[in-house]
């Protein structure tokens, strides 16, 4: 039929990313589903036929796909939770903006929505913006249950991943010996073009030589674990290494090598090692 995907997606539970995934792909292939279920003389084809039961489709097309780029905005090896914590915020922000654009019934925020409205010249546009303002709306409430300390984030903490600014001391919440030590070291000009060249983590670990108490508390704030992605990267590294063919084995060692980041240094490990010699 010329379409440009072969099949359709099959949602899994293991799989979150799968749910906004199929969605898109749905939308993408509704005129070829719609011709099939027809085929089928299924009933489910005339809700092909109905255009606000295809809006509200491209709409959860939508809204799960920005979900999905939040959802992996959030994962990595370097996460912690102040960087967390402010891509949740801005999410929730992002959600009253587009409340604000529904409530005027526009939806373009909503680009696969929006072109379809435009393309099929809908008339009830009105009533699809009342179902997604509520959604909106229900969706923003669970977030901040979810998470009720984020939209009132505490301020004192700032100065770990925003050092080099006009007022670093102004909402530190330090002892005042410890904001002498914050202000001499947002002074540094080398200090400041180190801190624009380099991970937040790998600067206050290389300033810890001079400013200990200082980095002892940025590091404090930074190595929490911010989501379950280690432990996930973690189970699958073992459940790969460790099979029902090698059911005996010590992982320990295999594991450590699998996830970490850092580069083994073979040629020192070959150094301490006594060669096998003929007899």
């Amino acid at each position: 039929m010329g379409s440009d995907h072969q099949h359709l997606l099959l949602h899994t539970e293991v799989r979150w990313l799968s749910r906004g995934k199929i969605l898109n792909r749905l939308f993408e292939l509704r005129q070829e589903v719609h011709m099939f279920l027809l085929e089928q003389k299924s009933a489910f084809s005339s809700l092909f036929e109905n255009q606000d039961w295809v809006c509200r489709l491209a709409y959860l097309a939508d809204i799960f796909d920005k979900l999905n780029d939040l959802n992996l905005s959030m994962q990595g090896f370097r996460t912690d939770e102040l960087s967390l914590n402010s891509k949740m915020c801005a999410f929730i922000k992002k959600l009253e903006f587009w409340l604000k654009k529904v409530q005027r019934n526009s939806v373009s925020v909503f680009p696969t929505l929006d072109k379809f409205a435009d393309d099929s010249e809908i008339d009830n546009l009105n009533t699809i913006c009342d179902c997604i303002r509520e959604h909106l709306t229900k969706l923003r409430d669970e977030l901040v249950s979810y998470f009720p300390s984020i939209m009132n984030q505490d301020r004192t903490q700032d100065w770990i991943q925003n050092l080099f600014v006009e007022d670093v001391t102004s909402s530190s919440g330090l002892s005042d010996k410890l904001t002498e030590n914050l202000i001499e070291l947002a002074s540094d000009r080398p200090l400041e073009l180190k801190f624009q060249n380099v991970t937040v983590s790998q600067f206050w670990l290389e300033v810890k030589g001079e400013y200990k108490e200082l980095s002892e508390i940025a590091m404090s704030a930074l190595l929490p674990f911010g989501s379950t992605y280690l432990c996930e990267v973690s189970f699958s590294a073992m459940s790969l290494i460790k099979t029902k063919h090698r059911n005996r084995l010590s992982v320990q060692n295999d594991l450590i090598i699998a996830v970490s980041d850092i580069e083994s240094r073979f040629d020192n490990i070959l150094a301490k090692k006594q060669p096998q010699v003929s007899h």
